[in-house]
C-alpha cells in the first residue's frame, strides 16, 4: 500500500462519509460534500500517479490530475464499502482510466492541428515576407508543413479497419466457396448414385421382358 495515503484511514472516511449522506437522503437534506481528508487522499493519489514514466512527460498532466479527481468526485457513491475495503485501488483505478482518456483527447487535438497546418493554403496567413522573384511568402507556414511531423493514429486506424474487413470479406468468400463446393460435391454425387439406380430399374425391367418371350 502506497505510503502517502493511509487506506484504513482512508476506508473509515469513506463509510463515515456515506452514513451522513444516507441520513441526509432519509430526512431531505441537502446531500453534504466530502471532507478534506478525503479530497486530500484523492489529490495525492492522481498527483503520484502522474509521476509514473508512462503519464510525467504530457505536457497536459496537470489537465489529467484534474480528471481523474473529477471522475473520482463523480463515481465514489458507486464505491460499496462492504464488497470491497480498498478504496485507494477504487480510485486509482478511476484516475487511470481517466488519464487514458485525456491522452486520448489530446492527441486527437494534435491530429487535427497538425492536419491543418499540413493543408492550409499560403493564403490564409498574412503575408510575411518577399523573395528574391517578387512573391510573396509566408516562411512560418513553409517551415510547419516541411517540418511538422505528428503521429497520424487516426490513418492507421483506418488502415487496419480497412485491412480486417478486407480479410473478414476474404474468410468469407472462402467459407462461401467451400460450402458451394460442398453442395456442388453432394448434388453430383445424388446424380449419379440416381443414375445407377436409373440404369439399374432398365436393366431388371429389360431382364423381365426377356424372360416374358
Amino acid at each position: 500500500m502506497a505510503h502517502y495515503v493511509n487506506n484504513k484511514d482512508f476506508l473509515a472516511a469513506i463509510v463515515e462519509m456515506k452514513e451522513k449522506v444516507k441520513h441526509a437522503e432519509e430526512n431531505g437534506l441537502p446531500k453534504p460534500v466530502i471532507s478534506n481528508y478525503i479530497g486530500e487522499c484523492i489529490l495525492k493519489i492522481a498527483t503520484h500517479l502522474s509521476y509514473k514514466p508512462n503519464f510525467i512527460n504530457y505536457s497536459y498532466r496537470d489537465d489529467m490530475i484534474l480528471d481523474g479527481i473529477e471522475n473520482c468526485i463523480q463515481y465514489i457513491d458507486n464505491f460499496d464499502p462492504s464488497k470491497s475495503s480498498n478504496p485507494f485501488a477504487y480510485f486509482t483505478q478511476i484516475i487511470y482510466y481517466a488519464f487514458l482518456r485525456r491522452i486520448a483527447k489530446e492527441k486527437k487535438q494534435s491530429y487535427i492541428k497538425g492536419k491543418l497546418i499540413q493543408n492550409m493554403p499560403f493564403e490564409m496567413f498574412e503575408l510575411q515576407e518577399q523573395d528574391e522573384t517578387g512573391e510573396f511568402h509566408n516562411a512560418y507556414l513553409e517551415f510547419m508543413q516541411n517540418n511538422n511531423t505528428f503521429d497520424d493514429f487516426i490513418g492507421r486506424k483506418k488502415e487496419k479497419a480497412a485491412k480486417k474487413k478486407m480479410e473478414n470479406t476474404l474468410n468469407a468468400f472462402i467459407d462461401n466457396e467451400v460450402i458451394d463446393d460442398t453442395i456442388d460435391i453432394g448434388l453430383d454425387s445424388g446424380i449419379e448414385q440416381g443414375s445407377a439406380s436409373e440404369s439399374s430399374e432398365i436393366s431388371s425391367d429389360t431382364q423381365e421382358e426377356e424372360s416374358h418371350k
